[in-house]
């Protein structure tokens, strides 16, 4: 079916792709691959006609190889959008887009620092643990692409704010990353509530003002690998002596 606009999988005969039902259907007749990349000339061509995007499936991720369409259309697509980047008003309205992603981005990232530091609600005497916290789990979680749950918007800030908080801690205070869990399923969600009830408890200790002695803490500990280094002051020159 040419005249739709599909989704299909990569198949190893050359000039096929696999449909919505597994089957080999050659792609139709004078039409050409778009590489990705031109995120711009990709989203015109899905809107200008029929389509088929080819999709990789690995597990749970998706990898885009490209875009089927008339190769006609892709040639004048493409010819029109070069046009367009070569004004300079292109140049102009690109910069004002930078721009304003980069504010609202750094008004997100504020926001959301803040909404750890609501969530860990740490006691006064541990304020620049919070703050040390809060600013570690924002570079983490808050980059664009990073796919951490700080880039959805299907659960409110706050939510997103306290779920980032344990998967930090997750990783960073627990032997998570060095476990070997059963290929068994529902173990490995088992495992994580388990460690994130751990997580809590640790935060209660630091809410109350009380946390475990620092030698044995493992959020002390993430915290110290975090620090820089503190520098060797330099030597003060010996004061000459008036006789």
């Amino acid at each position: 079916m040419p005249n739709v606009s599909r989704e299909v999988r990569p198949s190893q005969k050359p000039g096929h792709v696999l449909n919505e039902h597994a089957s080999l259907e050659p792609v139709p007749a004078g039409w050409s691959m778009l590489p990705p990349g031109d995120a711009a000339l990709s989203r015109r061509l899905k809107a200008d006609g029929p389509s088929w995007t080819m999709i990789e499936l690995k597990g749970r991720k998706r990898f885009s190889h490209g875009i089927w369409a008339p190769a006609d259309r892709i040639a004048a697509l493409r010819a029109e959008l070069e046009t367009e980047r070569a004004d300079p008003a292109y140049a102009r309205r690109l910069n004002a887009g930078r721009q304003r992603r980069a504010i609202a981005e750094a008004d997100y990232v504020e926001d959301f620092r803040a909404a750890v530091l609501t969530f860990l609600a740490f006691h006064p005497r541990y304020t620049t643990d919070a703050q040390l916290l809060a600013d570690l789990i924002a570079a983490h979680a808050t980059p664009v692409g990073s796919g951490t749950v700080a880039r959805t918007e299907r659960i409110p800030i706050e939510n997103r704010a306290e779920d980032a908080t344990i998967a930090w801690l997750r990783h960073q205070t627990t032997g998570y990353d060095q476990m070997r869990i059963p290929l068994v399923k529902g173990r490995r969600r088992e495992v994580r509530r388990l460690l994130a009830q751990r997580s809590h408890e640790l935060l209660r200790h630091y809410r109350s003002g009380q946390p475990p002695a620092s030698a044995h803490c493992p959020l002390q500990a993430a915290l110290l690998r975090a620090r820089p280094p503190n520098p060797t002051p330099a030597p003060v020159p010996a004061q000459g002596v008036l006789f």
